[in-house]
């Protein structure tokens, strides 16, 4: 087929339409690729349950096996399952799908051996290109001997080896709603959470790649009313969403009212200094709550600030050698687990947090939601470098206030700091503002937004 990968790899991925941005010949190639720039004689590959994921996940395999990789295939997984295999087998890795995105979308993110990423600056540009330099012609012959295929089932050893890493003997019984948005976390919760003493009601436990319910991404609002509603209904303890690979959970409260993904890092971060004897390096990037920094050093840790992005946050978990990292975005990264992000973990370190005390979440939580936040707000604009100029323009000499440009602008006062963000994929600008008290939250919001939007 004819492809434009400048619009199929993005920073940290490949994503794209299927068939009409790529499709199985397409997924060979990358296969072979991928095998050539990583130098391996053997890789793990799993997928997620979208329609298009069997095909094009074998299609990788075949490309790999081609060139004379041994590959082991794990089949339906979650991304973290994905990890775990590539941790456990100290082996590269692809994991096909689109997280969250819609049915007609299919994605590979990559990894070398014990679930290093694989992004733009680590070998994701020399795998495009090699893929655009074989679009014509096909992949070269190998003489190597055709690798083998053969599968295996990782999901018990992969719940095993969370359930080892958080005590949860001694929690009192929970009642926990689930939704898993027809996503992975229908496949792997039914087996972490097994013998744990939960009442578990699942929503949407079913796996179905066309996304009948509602769309897999839990940190768009409109996605967890089923999950507040029934939370309610319930009277249960908590609820908690995953996305459509099962990498992020998003929390809900006993009033299924959300919890904001910087108390749950703030919360874990206590969680993992206490288990590292109040001391170690937590990272956690520019758009996470002022809290997340205030209760790592209040545990005796040591905060380190880095972009947004997977990719920077395990190259700075691996340099630093830091024990735990957490997102805005709900994803959270553990030394335990090969530096690597898994919601599942995350989740049930909230499960022993909750459990281990007889109150209820939303009061654990309140010692870690300190701040009033404005939230994720995006803008279409015409010139993204214009506009933050023009903000830059506006802040910069103001009498106690700082600049920074570590990823986007970030603006800092005593009492409020924002962040503004280009995508990487679209003409938008992003706001993430936050502020002692609601009042100067909105007020800083709107005065930005009035020079993103004017």
């Amino acid at each position: 087929m004819t492809a434009d990968l400048s619009q199929l790899v993005k920073a940290y991925d490949v994503r794209g339409v299927v068939p009409d941005q790529w499709d199985e010949s397409l997924a060979e190639l990358f296969g072979a690729a991928f095998v050539q720039v990583t130098g391996a004689t053997a890789i793990v590959i799993g997928h997620d349950m979208r329609p298009s994921s069997p095909g094009l996940s074998r299609a990788f395999a075949r490309g790999a096996a081609a060139r004379g990789v041994d590959v082991t295939e794990i089949g339906l997984c979650s991304t973290d399952q994905l990890y775990y295999a590539s941790g456990a087998f100290d082996l590269p890795g692809a994991m096909f799908t689109a997280s969250h995105n819609p049915a007609q979308y299919n994605g590979i993110k990559m990894c070398r051996a014990g679930a290093a990423p694989v992004g733009q600056d680590t070998g994701l540009a020399e795998i495009r290109q090699l893929v655009e330099s074989w679009l014509d012609s096909g992949a070269p012959s190998s003489d190597a001997t055709q690798g083998t295929i053969t599968q295996r089932d990782t999901l018990e050893d992969y719940a095993a080896h969370l359930r080892g890493l958080v005590d949860l003997t001694s929690i009192r019984p929970l009642k926990v709603v689930v939704d898993a948005g027809n996503g992975m976390g229908g496949h792997t919760v039914p087996t972490v959470f097994a013998g744990l003493p939960l009442t578990l009601v699942p929503m949407y436990f079913e796996l179905d790649g066309t996304f009948p319910n509602h769309e897999a991404n839990p940190l768009d609002p409109k996605n967890i009313v089923d999950l507040q509603q029934r939370v309610r209904e319930e009277g249960a303890d908590l609820g908690i969403a995953f996305d459509g690979d099962a990498d992020r959970c998003f929390v809900v409260d006993e009033h299924g009212d959300p919890v904001a993904p910087s108390a749950i890092t703030a919360l874990v971060a206590s969680r993992e200094l206490a288990k590292h004897g109040g001391k170690g390096t937590i990272i956690h990037n520019l758009i996470t709550s002022w809290s997340v920094p205030e209760v790592v050093r209040e545990n005796g840790g040591t905060p380190v600030r880095t972009r947004v992005g997977h990719s920077f946050i395990k190259a700075e978990m691996a340099r630093s050698g830091a024990i735990f990292g957490g997102e805005h975005s709900a994803h959270y990264y553990f030394k335990d687990f090969w530096n690597a992000d898994t919601g599942m973990l995350a989740a049930l370190h909230v499960l022993a947090a909750l459990g281990g005390q007889e109150g209820t979440l939303s009061a654990l939580v309140a010692q870690y939601d300190r701040y009033a936040a404005s939230g994720e707000i995006n803008s279409t604009v015409d010139d993204q470098t214009a506009r933050l100029a023009a903000i830059k323009t506006a802040y910069e000499g103001q009498e106690g206030v700082t600049l920074d440009e570590l990823d986007g602008l970030t603006i800092t006062a005593a009492d409020w700091w924002f962040n503004v963000r280009p995508s990487n994929t679209e003409p938008l600008l992003r706001l993430n503002a936050e502020a002692r008290d609601e009042a100067t939250m909105a007020k800083v919001r709107d005065e930005v937004l009035a020079i993103i939007r004017g």
